[in-house]
Formats: structure tokens, sequence, C-alpha cells
């Protein structure tokens, strides 16, 4: 059986409820929950959207734009919260092995993008020895082009606040916002050929899909040549 995304972020959950206060481990509950009622899959980005010119901040250096990325094919975006994010430690090290080889056989780029500052962000790049392209979305840009961001709710900022800092001091962005789990496939054309969008960020999107849904954006790009040499 291949590795499972969700079951793997459902044992964080398990270990969670094992070694958490109660009233800690309800107010991360209750977040998750108030995101998936408060979910207005209307603002999300969607298959069929056109993509305008972005661009990202490399953590190594450097920038990351729209056109580097589509320069032969397609491009996947991962978005998650931050580098100490715990199922972000998970989720980002579950793509460099499930979905980062086929892409590279397929001569596609993956970017996990984050509004983390990119000399914090570094450091999930590090620990995990990543291939994988890490990029910062400099105040959340592209997350809110997007309409995947959230902000903490009360409890949640009173929590985080009583573990010593806001979670603006760990982005180094000065805010309560960060993108809610996504992955985007886009394809040569600028169109969104996959979008994702995951309010409960310990329900996040398997690999089989992605690979699936860039195929199908390579089927698609190799129609178009095929019809302008036509």
């Amino acid at each position: 059986m291949s590795e499972s995304l969700n079951h793997l972020l459902a044992e964080l959950h398990a270990e969670r409820q094992r070694t958490w206060a109660p009233e800690a481990l309800q107010v991360n509950i209750d977040q998750r929950q108030r995101l998936v009622d408060q979910a207005d899959p209307q603002r999300f980005i969607k298959a069929g959207d056109i993509v305008e010119p972005f661009t990202l901040l490399k953590v190594e250096g450097g920038s990351l734009d729209l056109d580097q990325l589509l320069d032969n094919g397609p491009t996947v975006l991962v978005f998650f919260r931050f580098a100490g994010c715990p199922a972000c430690n998970i989720a980002i090290p579950y793509y460099e092995r499930n979905l980062q080889p086929a892409l590279q056989r397929r001569g596609v780029p993956l970017v996990a993008v984050s509004p983390q500052v990119p000399e914090r962000l570094v450091e999930i790049s590090n620990k995990h020895q990543l291939t994988l392209q890490v990029a910062s979305d400099p105040d959340n840009v592209l997350g809110r082009r997007f309409g995947v961001l959230y902000s903490f709710d009360e409890a949640s900022r009173q929590a985080a606040l009583a573990k010593g800092s806001s979670i603006g001091e760990v982005t180094g962005t000065g805010t309560w916002e960060l993108p809610q789990p996504t992955v985007v496939v886009i394809g040569r054309d600028r169109r969104v050929h996959f979008a994702q969008v995951s309010p409960d960020w310990l329900v996040r999107s398997e690999a089989q899909p992605i690979i699936d849904a860039v195929d199908a954006a390579l089927d698609a790009d190799s129609l178009l040549v095929r019809h302008a040499w036509a």
C-alpha cells in the first residue's frame, strides 16, 4: 500500500489526543472546524482560472517568477503555513518522497510556498534536505490573490501568545494571516488544471491526484503544440 499523507496527519492528531491538555486540544479542533464551516469555495482558486504573473522569493536567495516556472511546461505550487508547523513538517517531506520524484521525471517544478520570510523559511528545507524548491510569498500576495488565507481566531491567538509569541513574529510577517494548505497545478497556458484547498490543515491533498493532474496538463500542452504545428 502506498504511503498516505492523511494517515500520517491522523497519527499526529492521535498523538495530540494522548499528550496535549484537553483544553489546548479543543482550541486546535475548534479553529480547524471553524475554518471548515466558514470555507467559501467561491473565493478559492479553481480549475479553469488564469494565473496572472507573480514573483516568489527563493529561500536560498533570488526570485522565482511564473514565466520561469512555466518555461518548460506545467508547475505545481503547494502552499503551507510556516517552517515550524508540525503538520507541514509531515506534509512537505511527504511531497518530497511521493510527489517530487514523479514530477522530476516529467521535468515539472514543485514549489512549496509560505508567507514566512526566507531567512526563517530555509529551516524546513535544510531540516529535511528537500530537493523541491521552497519559496516565500511576500506579504501573502499570492495567497490572497488565490483566496486561500485565513486569520487566527481569538482563542488560537491567545493560545499562541501564551506560548510566547504571535504567529506574525514567528513568520516575520507581523500579521495573524496564514495560507490554508493548497495545491495548484498551473499549465503552460497559465490555466489552473487542478486546485485543492484544505481549510482543515490536518486534511491535505494526496500525491497521486496531483500527478494525474500534471499528466493531464502535459497532455494539454502537447495538444496545443500539435495544433500550433498543424
